[in-house]
């Protein structure tokens, strides 16, 4: 399909490479438009899109109804600050209140800010000088101090000590380490019931209720980040859903805005209350255009079945991958819930990953061995078996380590 004339892809790049800061390994290529499943770049070439932005575009690239949705409100209100009420922001609260656990909500802009809110909130309704948080090794929480100190990764932590004090870490699924962990100082559990950047790393439902049983004795707070994993991704609104560990908070983004930049905490109302004028802000939180953006994600999840889809795709992906397992030693395991799903490979996944791009397919690797495939919502089955057709090829051609 043609795209609209504009600088090629050259000049886009040489654009970037004067006045942006290189802090991303960059794919060559510049998008310029995206429908669905589909993305096409400034050359006209066309791509499937399996990853989704690390899930942001959940309902597919440029939604009519989205599209209208932002363009309606564009017209009406962008941006009012906090200390106003605006409707969107009210509907959107009501949205992720009714399909969760009844919480209150608060509006920011990102998921690492979300987080962030999560952990202040979960030191300041402890108090009495509770302030040690567990997480989990392999978690990805964000990017700011508090977020990236609660990040259990090293690689993420070199350059920046000190960090934040406070935070411990245990393997996954491990509940003997949780509970060595566990002090008179230690206010909040905080886990992803998937791991996304760590590898799609399922938590086991048991120890996700032994979690909620150890918080609820110890006066704790459970916090999902659900930053990845809400939102329709795993065939239901949120992540908590599959295993029913209802967790005191759980942290939002990505997916919620449909590709609009918001970010969200809920907390069960208790909780929330603790979070008082003064305690936390944040200056574009919930501003119309991305709350009315996020109404119209839920709004589509909701009418076009998205959450089925979400399951009855994610099971035939699974399958479709499990057969292509038997046919080539580079695949070695085969895990995800929904369209969250995570492909182990026998060896670092880059080339893979560059190999597909250039036969139509985006996908990612993450951990450097786990092909991450998370499609948008929208996907069908003929997307599905497009998708599986490239990787296939790819995998054909793909050479062992040392060959």
């Amino acid at each position: 399909m043609d795209t609209q004339a504009g600088p090629n892809t050259q000049e886009v790049i040489d654009l970037y490479a004067k006045y942006v800061i290189a802090n991303y390994k960059r794919l060559p290529k510049v998008a310029v438009r995206g429908e669905g499943a589909y993305l096409w770049d400034a050359d006209g070439k066309r791509y499937l899109d399996l990853f989704a932005g690390w899930a942001v575009t959940g309902v597919g690239h440029c939604h009519p109804r989205l599209v209208e949705a932002l363009r309606r409100q564009a017209g009406q209100l962008m941006y009012m600050p906090n200390t106003w009420y605006t409707e969107p922001q009210a509907r959107l609260a009501e949205w992720i209140a009714t399909t969760g656990f009844g919480g209150k909500t608060f509006f920011c802009n990102s998921g690492a800010e979300a987080n962030e809110a999560a952990i202040k909130l979960a030191r300041l309704h402890a108090g009495k000088g509770r302030y040690k948080i567990i997480t989990f090794e392999n978690g990805f929480h964000g990017r700011t101090f508090a977020a990236v100190t609660a990040t259990a990764q090293p690689k993420y932590h070199e350059g920046f000590r000190p960090l934040v004090p406070g935070f411990r870490y245990a393997p996954l699924n491990d509940l003997g380490a949780v509970e060595k962990l566990v002090d008179e100082e230690t206010c909040a559990i905080l886990v992803e019931p998937i791991q996304g950047e760590g590898g799609v790393n399922l938590c086991d439902p048991e120890w996700l209720k032994a979690l909620r049983d150890l918080c609820t004795q110890r006066g704790m707070m459970l916090i999902f980040d659900e930053v990845q994993t809400g939102v329709g991704r795993c065939g239901t609104w949120w992540g908590w859903q599959v295993s029913g560990v209802v967790p005191d908070m759980m942290t939002m983004a990505k997916q919620l805005g449909g590709g609009t930049a918001i970010g969200a905490m809920c907390a069960k109302p208790e909780v929330a209350a603790s979070l008082v004028p003064g305690t936390h802000a944040s200056t574009f939180g919930g501003n119309p255009l991305a709350a009315a953006a996020g109404c119209a994600v839920f709004e589509i999840v909701r009418d076009e079945n998205l959450l089925e889809n979400a399951k009855t795709m994610g099971a035939y992906l699974r399958q479709r991958l499990l057969e292509l397992k038997q046919e080539t030693p580079m695949i070695t395991e085969v895990r995800g819930v929904g369209l969250m799903v995570g492909v182990e490979l026998a060896q670092n996944g880059a080339d893979l990953v560059a190999a597909c791009l250039e036969k139509g397919l985006y996908v990612n690797c993450t951990h450097n061995t786990v092909l991450r495939i998370m499609p948008p919502l929208v996907i069908t089955r003929e997307q599905v078996e497009e998708g599986i057709g490239i990787l296939a090829e790819a995998l054909r051609e793909w050479k062992p380590a040392g060959h």
